[in-house]
């Protein structure tokens, strides 16, 4: 019995912690991190072929790439573009043919 309770008291004070924390922890979107609002794509007909699309909303160049998770192929790092203020520019890359699909699309600015 003793043991129960002390189970409920630490997930209670689990859960208030969930509550407590300040809205500063929740991470900004990253659009708004990285000066890029990004949207990710598969291709239609080559599942294997994915990448992402840029805009940049800054008033300076960023150069980004595609990071593209393969599933149980390696990942693959899509070409390197700079997209100047106000332009949209296309990073993408490919997966093996072995590769189970793709998992995930992300993007990482240079």
């Amino acid at each position: 019995m003793r043991n129960r309770v002390t189970l409920l008291s630490v997930a209670a004070a689990l859960f208030g912690l969930g509550t407590v924390l300040p809205a500063t922890a929740v991470p900004a979107p990253a659009a708004v991190r990285s000066g890029l609002d990004c949207l990710t794509w598969v291709h239609n007909n080559d599942p294997l072929t994915g990448g992402v699309d840029c805009t940049n909303n800054t008033g300076a160049p960023i150069t980004f790439h595609a990071d593209i998770v393969c599933g149980l192929a390696p990942d693959v790092t899509g070409t390197s573009v700079t997209a100047q203020p106000g332009q949209t520019q296309e990073s993408a890359g490919h997966c093996a043919f072995y590769s189970s699909g793709i998992g995930h699309i992300g993007w990482t600015v240079e």
